[in-house]
């Protein structure tokens, strides 16, 4: 579905400093911007923050960074985070193709990434999230020893992902196909998994652990 158009949006974000709007001036620096050395949690694509959101409030010994392309969710998400006075989180619009060249060597110790766009078709399989082509540049700033959350509720995407990240170099450490069925409780639900859960979809849900290599290596 298109979103409308916000204007007012762009604007309302300028106003706040939790807002980034040139992150590759903060590369290699991130702590800086915190004021503190607290570990640095990592998610790609926030949509209206309740994920984020929810987790600053939870772990206000942890730093939050949510990135998202459009002002028209993404202010929702600021106003989510303002309206619970988290001061650990701050948000990115751009591309996340470009997540590269806005952290540095070690500098996210978790990265969470919550119902991507499965891009079924095979010739558009690179623009998953989850595929090897960007689990490289996430390796670029992830810590040895950090793990990536990874949560969808389109199977075929799920169960390429294990593979994904296995030939990659990171540890499954765990992996469910009902996630609101299973043992996990840490689980915090996003606008989608709310939604998908009222439809009668189950959760796929898996914890990778970096090991520092590829498999082959």
């Amino acid at each position: 579905m298109r979103l409308r158009k916000k204007w007012w949006a762009r604007p309302e974000m300028q106003q706040d400093s939790k807002v980034i709007f040139k992150p590759e001036n903060f590369k290699d620096k991130w702590k800086y911007e915190f004021k503190n050395n607290n570990p640095i949690h990592l998610e790609l694509g926030s949509g209206k923050g309740q994920f984020i959101s929810s987790l600053s409030t939870e772990n206000k010994q942890v730093n939050y960074i949510g990135i998202d392309l459009k002002d028209e969710v993404l202010v929702y998400a600021l106003r989510k985070v303002n309206q619970v006075e988290s001061d650990n989180v701050r948000l990115i619009p751009t591309f996340i193709e470009g997540v590269d060249n806005i952290f540095g060597t070690d500098e996210i110790s978790r990265v969470y990434i919550n119902f991507c766009n499965p891009w079924p078709k095979a010739a558009h399989n690179k623009r998953r999230l989850t595929h090897p082509r960007f689990i490289k540049k996430y390796k670029g700033f992830i810590k040895k020893g950090s793990e990536v959350w990874f949560k969808t509720d389109d199977l075929d995407l799920f169960n390429d992902s294990l593979e994904y990240f296995e030939n990659e170099g990171f540890n499954e450490l765990y992996k469910t196909y009902n996630l609101t069925q299973s043992n996990f409780e840490e689980n915090i639900q996003t606008e989608y998994e709310e939604k998908f859960i009222s439809f009668g979809k189950k959760i796929n849900f898996a914890i990778f652990e970096y090991e520092g290599l590829n498999k082959n290596d």
